[in-house]
């Protein structure tokens, strides 16, 4: 009997880690742009009565083991996927928290404008709060592909997989992979924090001629 052999090759990798002693430190300035929101000085285009969407705030003082841990996950990362990163350096293009309050979701999207990794880290997730879903990013089988046997079983077929959340999980994925949050079923609100990250050349020490 022939041996058929099976490879797979262009994976979608997404990346999970607990993190929850990083809560307490993010939700206080989540909540502090969060209460900010309405305010004169401070108004996102992309609030709408479902969606509160905060300003940028991977500056702050009090997030930066946070963000450095962050930042040096989405290095190990792509390093690991076989990209030249000994003379790269990966850096915040933003990071900003999103609330999604009842019937809110957020649609199938990628993100580009040089972003590299995008990552998420839950805050609140109440019981029927989002689900966060990927998408099958490659769009020649989406056009042909067949009705699949099990919708509930992974398999090649498949066209999203969807992921039930948990608070303080950080998600990590490369930003070209297409993902969305289904509806918030609850009457609590579902909150994370959103991270887009880029790569740039690495700094170089600066040598002192005598």
């Amino acid at each position: 009997m022939d041996h058929l052999e099976e490879n797979s090759y262009f994976a979608s990798p997404v990346y999970m880690v607990r993190k929850p002693e990083f809560l307490e430190t993010v939700r206080a300035v989540s909540n502090r742009y969060l209460n900010q929101i309405g305010s004169p000085e401070i108004k996102h285009p992309f609030n709408k009565d479902l969606t509160r969407m905060t300003a940028s705030y991977h500056a702050e003082p009090e997030l930066v083991e946070f963000a450095q841990y962050v930042s040096q996950t989405a290095w190990n990362i792509l390093a690991s996927q076989g990209y030249a990163m000994e003379s790269l350096a990966t850096f915040f293009m933003e990071m900003w928290t999103q609330e999604h309050k009842y019937l809110s979701s957020m649609d199938t999207h990628v993100h580009g404008h040089g972003s590299q990794i995008t990552a998420f880290y839950i805050l609140d997730i109440p019981k029927d709060g989002c689900k966060f879903i990927i998408h099958d990013p490659r769009q020649t089988k989406t056009i042909v592909g067949l009705p699949e046997m099990k919708d509930e079983m992974i398999t090649p077929a498949s066209n999203q997989i969807v992921f039930t959340l948990e608070e303080g999980i950080l998600i990590l994925t490369n930003s070209w992979l297409p993902h969305s949050f289904t509806k918030n079923f609850s009457l609590e609100n579902t909150r994370f924090v959103h991270m887009n990250l880029g790569v740039t050349a690495a700094p170089q020490p600066s040598v002192e001629v005598i």
